[in-house]
């Protein structure tokens, strides 16, 4: 186990989440909700299988998050039929929700960065690059 790369990144990837869903504690969000959101944000109206390629989310996890963020008037459906939601938008409550976290969000950026080192920043920038992302549109 302590030379398998998966435990590792999974450890570093929990450690990190942990950093950001305590830091927005208290807004209602968790850092993987504040991660579709702004993604809706940046890529405007578009299906859920979208986000989920985009952030390489499972299905069921894109869309359990999507009805929370419906819930709390963040996101809403522009066009669904009887299979389900076809198509999804910020709304200005998303937009404004967004923003009231950011101050959080940034003293979370900056623990997470303290955490990883300026190397490991550097080289997580790297390899989310390699694997594409952030996505082009």
């Amino acid at each position: 186990m302590q030379d398998c790369l998966a435990v590792r990144v999974r450890l570093i990837g929990r450690a990190v989440t942990a950093l950001y869903d305590g830091a927005l504690d208290g807004h209602g969000v968790t850092i993987a909700q504040l991660n579709l959101l702004a993604a809706l944000g940046r890529i405007g109206p578009c299906p859920p299988a979208t986000l989920g390629a985009t952030l390489q989310l499972e299905r069921s996890t894109v869309s359990r998050n999507l009805g929370l963020l419906m819930r709390h008037g963040w996101i809403e459906a522009c066009s669904s039929d009887a299979k389900g939601v076809r198509e999804v938008a910020i709304t200005p409550a998303g937009r404004a929700k967004i923003e009231s976290v950011v101050p959080a969000w940034r003293r979370a950026q900056e623990q997470a960065a303290e955490l990883l080192g300026t190397a490991g920043v550097l080289a997580m920038q790297e390899m989310a690059a390699d694997l594409g992302y952030p996505p082009t549109r």
